[in-house]
């Protein structure tokens, strides 16, 4: 698979496509920082984004906040830090052996960790508290990354199935709730029209999309997902991810009960 396919292309054909659409259009206009391809993309604008999302009442109201590990979304772990909210954020790609850590400003300050250097990948991971998905506190506000999205709240990250396979732990475990609000931050030129990303039963529709020119409420009240449907993952998720057949063990056992 080479690198402008996307690490993970083949699973759906169609968003595969998008996310090569997306990937050359941000490159090709200066638009990416960084490279894009095969990643949620960081964007010129992303702190603006952050700004427009942090506006709502719901981020305001919210003191538990989690968002996704990728860097166009530093700016808003770095507001959630300085605004005292405690801070969830997985384990890049889900590798190691704990799938999430804890940034907690109080401790952070106490241990004279600055929150710039926390919100980063690098710094969460050096510095965030390692805990399993069952210890993070009941969510507030959840953050995901994208690569492409509707006005409508359908969206696609980079084809891994991370995002998704999160909240539907979340969901079941009773730490996000039906209403629990759901957002992204990207650049405009990642929205698409609302008939190229159709949401399917195990997506979570996004409650807000944040870019540099406006914050937009989709509105959209579609089901979410109960829980895992543990037969849609892939097998290279349980292959790549260490936990996961131990998580899977112990929530089918929760189901049981």
């Amino acid at each position: 698979m080479t690198a402008e396919q996307g690490r993970w292309a083949g699973r759906n054909p169609d968003k595969d496509l998008i996310r090569h659409e997306i990937w050359y259009g941000l490159e090709r206009d200066g638009v990416a920082v960084g490279p894009a391809w095969s990643m949620i993309p960081n964007f010129v604008g992303a702190d603006v984004a952050a700004w427009h999302l942090a506006q709502t009442p719901a981020w305001k109201a919210a003191r538990t906040v989690k968002t996704n590990p990728d860097a166009p979304q530093i700016p808003i772990r770095i507001r959630a830090l300085y605004e005292g909210k405690l801070v969830f954020a997985p384990v890049p790609y889900l590798t190691q052996d704990f799938p999430y850590l804890r940034l907690d400003p109080e401790r952070l300050q106490k241990n004279g960790v600055s929150f710039e250097l926390a919100a980063t990948s690098q710094g969460f991971m050096e510095h965030g508290e390692r805990i399993g998905f069952e210890d993070v506190a009941p969510l507030d506000f959840c953050v995901v990354g994208s690569v492409a999205v509707t006005r409508e709240g359908g969206r696609t990250g980079k084809g891994a199935g991370f995002a998704d396979l999160e909240t539907a732990i979340f969901r079941e475990l009773g730490i996000v709730s039906a209403t629990t609000p759901i957002a992204t931050t990207v650049h405009s030129t990642q929205l698409v029209g609302d008939d190229r990303v159709p949401m399917q039963p195990h997506d979570s529709p996004l409650d807000f999309v944040a870019t540099e020119l406006e914050l937009i409420a989709t509105g959209n009240t579609a089901a979410r997902p109960m829980g895992v449907d543990w037969d849609r993952l892939q097998p290279d998720q349980f292959e790549t991810i260490p936990f996961l057949r131990e998580l899977k063990s112990r929530m089918l056992a929760r189901r049981n009960q």
